[in-house]
């Protein structure tokens, strides 16, 4: 089993397990061994399947305006918590492939594995949604047809974003590329960069 085959593997699991109680607030128990590239995988996938339910909720036109500030503070958090995750995997990587000689001629890629692998994330909600869209009983047939189609297209972005990660991941592992971890640094969490919070004190 390749690396991105893990990942959908892990990533398919937590769907699944998150949508047995379908709650944002219920625990779900995570399978994998603390410590492991998958018990990391699967804490990240549950963080985005909270959120994608999050998202669901405020966008409720009937939403009481003072439960939205409070969900969107959440989403805010949410957010900050996906990031830490994605550097932790990167860290993974780094730490992982640190001892490979680079080529001379070895080039950065736009985006680091964990990074891509976030995609691959929300894609396995989009697509454990998207079939439930598809063969929703109470759907018009036109929409169930319309469902299928994009599920057959994110099955396919599937295949080929696993396929260029794993791709990304022997290239880093021969020497062909090389990466490095950026932190974020997001100027509106931080009470000394952000404008309005610091003209506040």
């Amino acid at each position: 089993m390749t690396f991105a085959e893990n990942c959908n593997t892990v990533f398919d699991r937590c769907v699944e397990a998150y949508h047995v109680s379908d709650d944002i607030d219920a625990p779900v128990a995570n399978p994998y061994p603390e410590g492991s590239v998958e018990h990391t995988l699967f804490e990240k996938n549950l963080i985005d399947a909270r959120q994608w339910h999050m998202e669901d909720v405020i966008r409720d036109p009937a939403i009481d305006p003072a439960e939205a500030l409070v969900l969107k503070r959440r989403i805010d958090r949410s957010n900050q918590d996906r990031t830490d995750m994605v550097e932790e995997l990167d860290t993974y990587f780094r730490d992982l492939y640190a001892g490979v000689a680079t080529a001379p001629d070895a080039t950065i890629n736009t985006e680091t594995p964990a990074w891509a692998i976030d995609r691959l994330s929300i894609l396995a909600l989009k697509i454990y949604h998207m079939r439930a869209e598809a063969t929703r009983a109470d759907a018009a047939p036109d929409h169930r047809a319309r469902c299928a189609g994009k599920l057959d297209i994110l099955l396919q972005q599937r295949t080929d974003l696993s396929a260029a990660i794993d791709c990304l991941i022997d290239d880093i592992a021969a020497g062909r590329k090389y990466m490095k971890v950026y932190r974020q640094m997001k100027m509106y969490n931080d009470a000394d960069t952000n404008p309005v919070l610091y003209g506040g004190k």
